[in-house]
């Protein structure tokens, strides 16, 4: 009887196991309604209207998803705190809008995000002594119960009194009935409780007037879709209706419907994007013609170099002469190319900047202008918002924005200029009083963006009391220019530094520049043919080996030389020798 009991137990025992196993792998009912769940308080995401009827961003991004991928849904809106109860017992399936934190993924599984929510410290209008998490030590502070904010408050075991409310409006309005000292509340929301009159929630009391959000968020969250724990049937549906409507372009319709009128903007930014739109459109045609010209281009150096293997079966001993001809010719035409693309991009990102410096100093002055009313009206009435923040916080920022907005202005029209002055074909003489640090500054801004790209670590160190040297400086800003890119190439990483520096050399009446990387350098053999034409190492990524000969023979123009001296792994360093200016009778 002992050893029956021995092997009818464990049989029980796996039964009731099994049968439980089978009851929670029992797959989601595709036949029946969706249980949707969400807050009834909390727009623009999700809310009761006037006739009370559920709205917001959530219920209509959930209504388009079981439209596109067929399900039939019944949205239920209440407390948060009960629907977060009622998704646990199994009262709904899924939640419209939940938070990600990495303590309620041990309770549920979220979707892909579909919005990111922003919470704030929001503080009446006279509370100086609170600027961020830590200051909420000690303090009163009114969180809605069950809320993302209330579990970072315990999770974070942040010693502060905690006061629960229900929804977010009673958070808001107990704090602007000067009770307690700040409320948790998601900046969005906040906003759209206190400035949307359609909803007509809390707007009838005056005295919300009187709180507003701290200008930096206390914490940015994914916000998505949320199912109970171990649900993936259910949420991959709502993440494959999600896909769709991205993949269609009605997400970013709902998005800007609902969320886009509120995101705040810096001013800036607006009117960054607002010009960059009008050089970015030109500039795109330009690129066009300019692929499909370089198409044709490269179809007449086919015919050429067919032409020119004709004539290497008959004559062999010119072969290599045409060859080089041919290369000059093609150098030539992309270097004509580039002056006319240059000069160009240079006409279109003029007009659109013209406009930028002739409207800020007129709007400065507009300001200046306006600014003795704005003060008079701070002095007699207090504090009012101008755009997102105070008058007194404005003030101050406004001729700081305007200014920097004009000095970026400057620094386009700086760049513009040198870039015409570098593509532009200069046939003076050798014979110009010519600063070679001037030289090396010019250089640098038009190569700024490919050293940014290349390194982290460079530096230019320039002489103080630096002689002019004898010469053309916009054919030395031809080789500078080249030798900071070939030093930018040679780099493996961004790690490697790039050095100049300038100086003067007085036992042989030289002005120095020193181009210095900490690249892949190179060998013995190399070193010695690196200004022969048409030789380089760098053939398959399109080199032409007619920089550095083209930028020797400049520098033996101006009757200076290039100085070379490097080792394989160990860097390399080139040094530009031109000759002072001497007055000459």
């Amino acid at each position: 009887m002992k050893n029956l009991f021995q092997y009818i137990i464990p049989a029980i025992l796996l039964l009731f196991c099994s049968n439980n196993i089978a009851f929670a792998e029992e797959p989601v009912r595709l036949d029946l309604p969706v249980r949707v769940g969400g807050d009834y308080n909390y727009p623009p995401y999700e809310y009761l209207d006037q006739d009370g009827l559920p709205t917001g961003y959530n219920v209509e991004l959930s209504q388009a998803v079981a439209r596109v991928m067929g399900m039939e849904i019944n949205i239920q809106l209440g407390s948060w705190g009960v629907m977060r109860q009622a998704l646990d017992q199994g009262d709904v399936d899924i939640l419209m809008g939940m938070a990600h934190t990495e303590e309620r993924l041990a309770e549920v599984d979220f979707s892909i995000p579909h919005a990111k929510v922003h919470q704030s410290i929001w503080i009446r209008d006279n509370n100086k002594n609170i600027h961020n998490v830590d200051d909420l030590v000690g303090r009163e502070v009114i969180v809605m119960k069950g809320s993302v904010m209330h579990d970072f408050m315990l999770d974070n075991e942040i010693a502060a009194d905690l006061f629960m409310v229900q929804t977010l409006a009673d958070a808001l309005k107990l704090l602007a009935s000067g009770q307690h000292d700040c409320a948790l509340v998601a900046k969005l929301p906040g906003e759209y409780l206190l400035n949307d009159p359609a909803l007509n929630i809390i707007l009838s009391d005056p005295i919300l007037n009187n709180i507003h959000p701290i200008a930096r968020p206390l914490v940015a969250q994914d916000y998505g879709f949320a199912v109970k724990k171990g649900n993936l049937e259910q949420l991959e549906r709502f993440n494959e209706g999600l896909s769709l409507l991205k993949t269609s372009g009605e997400y970013r319709q709902i998005r800007e419907r609902w969320l886009g009128v509120l995101q705040p903007e810096p001013i800036s930014w607006k009117n960054l994007i607002r010009y960059g739109a009008l050089v970015i459109g030109p500039l795109l045609l330009v690129l066009i013609a300019f692929a499909l010209w370089s198409r044709t281009l490269r179809r007449q150096v086919a015919l050429r170099t067919k032409e020119l293997e004709c004539e290497i079966a008959e004559r062999m001993r010119s072969a290599e002469e045409l060859q080089i001809r041919q290369k000059q010719l093609l150098h030539a035409d992309k270097m004509t190319s580039l002056g006319v693309l240059v000069a160009g991009v240079a006409h279109e990102i003029n007009n659109p900047n013209g406009l930028i410096q002739l409207s800020l100093p007129q709007l400065n002055k507009a300001y200046q202008s306006i600014e003795p009313i704005l003060d008079d009206h701070y002095q007699k009435q207090g504090d009012f918002k101008l755009g997102w923040f105070d008058y007194s916080r404005m003030r101050q920022e406004i001729p700081k924005m305007l200014q920097e907005m004009l000095e970026s202005s400057n620094r386009i029209k700086r760049i513009v200029e040198d870039l015409k002055d570098f593509a532009r074909r200069n046939d003076s003489g050798l014979d110009d009083k010519v600063d070679l640090n001037e030289v090396v500054r010019s250089a640098l801004r038009l190569v700024d963006n490919a050293l940014r790209k290349a390194t982290r670590h460079f530096q230019v160190d320039y002489s103080s009391e630096l002689p002019l040297f004898r010469g053309n400086g916009h054919r030395i800003e031809q080789v500078i220019v080249n030798l900071i890119l070939n030093a930018c190439q040679a780099l493996t990483s961004v790690d490697q530094s790039i050095k100049l520096s300038t100086y003067e050399r007085q036992d042989d009446g030289m002005v120095v520049l020193e181009v210095y990387d900490e690249g892949r350098g190179l060998d013995e053999e190399t070193l010695q043919r690196i200004t022969d034409p048409f030789f380089t190492t760098k053939r398959e990524t399109g080199g032409t080996g007619l920089g550095l000969s083209v930028s020797d023979g400049i520098v033996q123009d101006h009757h200076g030389q290039l100085e070379f001296s490097a080792q394989p792994g160990q860097g390399m360093m080139v040094t530009l020798l031109l000759p002072i200016y001497e007055e000459q009778e």
